[in-house]
């Protein structure tokens, strides 16, 4: 990665496309003055926006699971996810941080291109309602990617137009309140000017766009987003305010759940194949009169494409002797990762009886494999011949079980809601689980069963973020687990946010300070 990358994404005049396909298409590249000539230029430049998706889910397992007590590596191979987990204070120039911080501003100086192009080419669009929709998009993933970069690094230069390459040295960064400022605002355009549904007519959303963002993708963004600006600041420039900003967050999500098509699973979790559940790999659209009906916003791929557009999740965090061991498939799964292990914690956390714990952990034996490993997005007969690199497996950025969870969070904080109404959600997902219906459910007790039922998906960090009990959490953790090793240091506030990446300090020195602890 080139030292001057940042600056090289929000200046260069270069505009990538792509194909009106959102499965993860290849990008071509146009000089912006002359790319735009008609409607289908405009949809084609949103989508070339939603391509900085195409990584979120690798850097979603390793910047938040492998940071959290879900992970405990066992043997340091001095692969790039263990200064994560261990907590290493030079942790700047590790890819993960690295390609997070590049992939999200790349994809705001693709959001910002064609929002100015909508304007100053308006003429080519084709209606005011196609430009509305595809501004709509645009600022959803502007707001998405910076959503996600104020949760990893706290402050970050907010650029909301595109820049000249003298200008991008001057930027520096802005506070975590202007960079919600613009989150905020970004998301508000887009609830009022995005579809619902993928039923409609053009320009509205048909059939052939599932997978761009709808208005309950943007309403449960924003929701998140007020969530954690409520939560804790933990004394540092990070992604809590220490606001009370719950009831903001509620009417999003419960418009979501009266008015959105979206349907609670009841499908208990299966393995090795899974059944027409929220993982089947025959079940992968976002739902909304058809599809993974718990899908509310995904990640979609396609397999057997050259150049190669399939996922790598699901073979990231898992042993490269499981799939060694299944035999015919293996030579094209050689190089797989040393593995970070599912930590003891979390496998015991999983009651007797408890359904998601085979599909989602495997927990015995594997040939030299004796550690616990993520397998959620597995299904071993749908292994990739092609490349490791090539799954045709969606990523579920946000699904209806979380709506309902964040929901009962809101409420166990004081918003209008009963008790009844926190402890009926909580049973829903256990019992799904083939567990016990609970009462009286506190913000501890959902917080592990939110733990039990989004492991592996990217979440727990930010969780841990928002609970306000992060180090308390990780403190005791390390205490147990990690109490015959002592490979993890010291867990700080500073720790709760990333540094910024080491070529970001580098391309201008003195226009960024790098963050406390780092």
């Amino acid at each position: 990665m080139k030292k001057i990358s940042f600056i090289l994404i929000i200046a260069t005049g270069i505009l990538a496309s792509c194909s009106k396909d959102l499965d993860q298409v290849p990008l071509s590249t146009a000089t912006t003055p002359t790319f735009y000539q008609q409607p289908s230029d405009f949809i084609q430049a949103v989508n070339a926006a939603y391509n900085s998706l195409r990584g979120y889910p690798d850097r979603q397992l390793f910047l938040s699971e492998v940071r959290s007590d879900n992970i405990y590596p066992t043997n340091d191979v001095a692969r790039d996810p263990d200064p994560i987990n261990n907590f290493s204070t030079g942790i700047a120039a590790n890819v993960y941080v690295e390609e997070a911080w590049t992939a999200d501003f790349n994809g705001i100086f693709r959001a910002n291109t064609v929002i100015e192009q909508i304007v100053k080419n308006n003429t080519y669009v084709g209606s005011a309602a196609l430009a509305n929709r595809l501004t709509a998009e645009a600022k959803f993933l502007r707001a998405f990617y910076y959503f996600d970069l104020v949760k990893l690094y706290g402050k970050v230069p907010v650029i909301d137009r595109t820049v000249t390459a003298a200008e991008a040295t001057t930027i520096a960064r802005s506070s975590v309140v202007d960079v919600y400022a613009l989150i905020i605002a970004d998301l508000q355009f887009a609830i009022a000017n995005l579809p619902a549904n993928y039923s409609g007519v053009f320009p509205a959303y048909t059939a052939t766009d599932i997978g761009r963002a709808t208005k309950y993708a943007a309403e449960a963004t924003l929701a998140k987003v007020y969530m954690t600006r409520s939560g804790p600041t933990y004394g540092i420039e990070g992604p809590g305010l220490g606001l009370n900003e719950w009831s903001l967050a509620l009417p999003l999500l419960q418009d979501i759940i009266s008015n959105g098509p979206f349907v609670f699973n009841p499908l208990p979790y299966s393995f090795p194949t899974p059944a027409a559940g929220i993982f089947s790999y025959t079940n992968q659209s976002p739902g909304h009169t058809t599809g993974n009906r718990e899908a509310i916003f995904d990640v979609m791929y396609i397999g057997a494409q050259n150049p190669v557009l399939g996922a790598t999740h699901p073979w990231q965090l898992v042993p490269q002797t499981y799939f060694n061991i299944l035999g015919s498939n293996s030579t094209a799964l050689n190089g797989a990762l040393g593995t970070p292990s599912v930590s003891a914690n979390l496998v015991a956390s999983y009651a007797v009886g408890d359904t998601r714990k085979l599909p989602f952990i495997h927990t015995t034996t594997f040939g030299s494999d004796t550690k616990p490993f993520f397998r959620k997005y597995l299904d071993t007969t749908r292994i990739s011949t092609a490349s490791r690199f090539d799954w045709p497996v969606n990523f579920i950025a946000i699904r209806y079980t979380d709506i309902l969870m964040l929901k009962a969070e809101c409420i166990l904080h004081g918003t209008t809601g009963t008790q009844g109404d926190v402890d009926g959600i909580v049973s829903q997902v256990r019992v799904r689980a083939g567990l016990p219906a609970v009462t009286n459910v506190t913000l501890a007790q959902l917080f592990d069963e939110r733990r039990r039922e989004f492991a592996g998906e990217g979440l727990r960090w930010f969780d841990l973020q928002r609970s306000g009990n992060l180090i308390t959490i990780m403190d005791a953790w390390k205490a147990v687990e990690d109490a015959a090793l002592h490979k993890i240091n010291p867990i700080t506030a500073n720790h709760i946010i990333y540094p910024v990446p080491q070529t970001q300090m580098d391309a201008v020195p003195g226009l960024y300070i790098q963050n406390p602890g780092y």
